[in-house]
């Protein structure tokens, strides 16, 4: 394991790809010589270690499908204590409902990120007018 100092940190890289799994990731940074952590999970990999190491191996992840991985800082490395299920009884870690809710969202932003690269022109849509207080009135009394 390697030395703790300031400048380590942990970025959680998430896969929402059709062509790379999580475990390709973890495979392409388990290549990587920099002395870094890896922690593989169901939603891509967490990795820690020296920042510029760090860095470098998120860029070389983000590189094998740039609209369909992305990445976010953590504020704990792998393993810490105070976000560990093992150390606190069980159930889910904090975060992982909102993570999970993320993680829902990337398939349509990906899907954003790859028309704006083909350059598809965005759709005008028309907001929607104010409701009239009378059909207001009659879609409450409908419901009850």
């Amino acid at each position: 394991m390697m030395a703790e100092s300031e400048d380590n940190i942990t970025k959680i890289v998430v896969i929402s790809s059709d062509s790379v799994l999580p475990m390709d990731a973890a495979m392409k940074v388990y290549e990587s010589e920099d002395a870094i952590t890896i922690k593989e999970t169901c939603f891509g990999t967490m990795v820690n270690g020296p920042r510029d190491a760090v860095e470098r191996v998120v860029e070389t992840l983000r590189s094998m499908d740039r609209n369909h991985i992305f990445v976010k800082d953590r504020g704990f490395k792998p393993g810490a204590e105070v976000r560990c299920r093992a150390g606190r009884g069980g159930g889910p870690r904090p975060g992982f409902h909102f993570l999970r809710e993320e993680v829902s969202m990337l398939p349509m932003i990906g899907k954003a990120l790859d028309d704006y690269d083909a350059g598809v022109p965005l759709e005008e849509k028309e907001a929607p007018g104010k409701l009239d207080v009378s059909k207001l009135k009659k879609i409450i009394d409908s419901e009850l």
